[in-house]
């Protein structure tokens, strides 16, 4: 819930310097849509080679890549370090059953026996290649997946995002996006028992909980993660932090990494983590929210406008594009059966698919900034969503809409200024205010249903991620809300 974005930058991308990177944040150079051919494979095993001794002069003996599945899990695979030049250019192997997998390790198959069948190849991103401050010996990149041919793999998300990226900048639009996390902490490694006690946002929580929340902060530091806010949040035993906005596929990266270290620094404290969406069914549940930024050149297209708000033309449709389409990106950024026991009325949790200024209420929320501060600060942040998603499908999504929002010239309605949930059922028609889905069961026939979404996505990935939602339902069906959140609690 936190409202700070950095602000919009000369190169509209982030661009870090720290001595634990190995390189520094850039714009992204792998390919985002090409073949890895035989040229390319020796330009990354070339890299690799030379990045091997000062890795292990920092002590490096491993190095993992991993990906994030449509259930939202991050799998991954690792070698040695030595092997890591073999691993830039050839990748490592994956089944293509893993696009399938249950958030409990459950495969989806589909049809036709085919899931023990095929490889696919996960390829580390060495621009985003970080040595682990809070798992000593171990580095990570995030990796992009590619079929044995050097063809990019049409499930890959990673790859998805870094398209719509394209796209957008192809008609000279620059997106800056961050993703707000949002955990408990536990002293029990089954049952919820809190690990940080204190009253919401209370001085108290942080003072108990003050050398794990200096280890974190510490940790993300030491990885070149710009932290901007932290804070104990609402329910028990919970934290949040933002972190400094970047390039939509580096926030994603960023999303994964910050949540591997707060739960390997977890893991040291004695500690165990939860990123779910309801940790307690009778609590309030953890948000992933997204704030996203459009700019052109050095401008900021959120501030400065003759739209509501100050919003310009292309902000506005961009905006009402992703409104539009709410229902259905709920299938991608509330993707499980507890995400809708948090999407309920007056949690701020935006339950309502409508838009207001600083309205925690409205599943988008306008964020202008101080007076002074919009031309930087303005931003739009989408409050439905939560850490269950994938982030790159997550953001692939909302590029997607509001894409598609951009072609059409979508415009926004009203924006509303009181809470949704204390207007009756008139006055939400009148103002054409609706309910967003209020079940897995609603979010995917509406994803299915999305002409967009699907022509983004493609139907490969469309059907594996219905899939995994359909496999998800059968596995809740009439199951209690107690026993949703219980299962669902560790997974993530």
């Amino acid at each position: 819930m936190i409202d700070v974005f950095r602000s919009l930058i000369p190169a509209l991308f982030f661009v870090q310097t720290c001595p634990i990177r190995v390189r520094a944040f850039v714009a992204r150079t792998d390919p985002k849509g090409t073949l890895v051919d035989l040229a390319d494979r020796d330009r990354r095993l070339t890299r690799a080679e030379a990045l091997v001794p000062d890795l292990a002069a920092r002590g490096v003996v491993a190095v993992a890549t991993s990906f994030v599945d449509n259930a939202g899990i991050s799998r991954v695979k690792a070698v040695p370090l030595d092997r890591l030049p073999a691993l830039a250019a050839w990748g490592v192997g994956f089944s293509t059953a893993f696009d399938y997998f249950r958030f409990d390790d459950w495969v989806a198959a589909p049809p036709g026996g085919q899931a023990p069948v095929g490889d696919q190849r996960i390829v580390p991103d060495l621009d985003r290649l970080v040595v682990l401050a809070a798992q000593p010996g171990w580095a990570w990149a995030p990796g992009d997946r590619f079929a044995q041919t050097g063809d990019p793999y049409a499930l890959d998300s990673r790859l998805l995002l870094g398209r719509l990226v394209d796209d957008l900048a192809s008609r000279n639009i620059n997106v800056l996006s961050a993703i707000e996390i949002e955990w408990v902490v536990s002293t029990d490694p089954e049952e919820y028992v809190p690990g940080a006690v204190g009253p919401a946002y209370g001085l108290t929580r942080l003072t108990n909980a003050s050398d794990y929340s200096r280890d974190v902060l510490t940790a993300l530091a030491e990885q070149g993660v710009a932290v901007e806010q932290f804070h104990p949040e609402y329910a028990a035993g919970q934290l949040e932090l933002s972190v400094a906005p970047e390039s939509p596929v580096h926030s994603a990266d960023t999303s994964v990494l910050v949540r591997a270290t707060i739960r390997a620094v977890g893991v040291r404290h004695g500690l165990r983590t939860s990123f779910s969406p309801k940790v307690d069914a009778a609590g309030v549940g953890n948000g992933g929210h997204v704030h996203l930024s459009l700019g052109r050149d050095e401008r900021n297209l959120m501030a400065g406008g003759s739209g509501t708000f100050g919003l310009t033309d292309e902000a506005t449709a961009f905006a009402g594009g992703i409104l539009e389409h709410l229902p259905a990106l709920l299938a991608v950024g509330a993707p499980s059966v507890a995400s809708y026991l948090r999407l309920v009325p007056q949690h701020w949790a935006g339950a309502y698919a409508c838009w207001g200024l600083e309205n925690r209420e409205a599943a988008l929320r306008m964020v202008t900034g101080s007076r002074g501060s919009e031309d930087w600060a303005a931003n739009l942040e989408v409050k439905c969503f939560d850490l269950h998603a994938n982030p790159y499908l997550m953001l692939a999504g909302l590029l997607a809409a509001g894409t598609a929002g951009l072609d059409a010239g979508t415009s926004l309605p009203e924006p509303v200024d009181v809470d949704p949930a204390s207007l009756d059922e008139e006055a939400l028609a009148g103002r054409g205010i609706r309910r967003l889905p209020t079940s897995l069961r609603e979010s995917t026939d509406a994803f299915m249903a999305d002409g967009v979404l699907g022509a983004a996505f493609g139907e490969p990935l469309v059907g594996a991620i219905t899939a995994v939602r359909e496999s998800e339902l059968e596995l809740f069906d009439g199951t209690s809300a107690e026993d949703v959140a219980a299962a669902s609690r560790w997974a993530h």
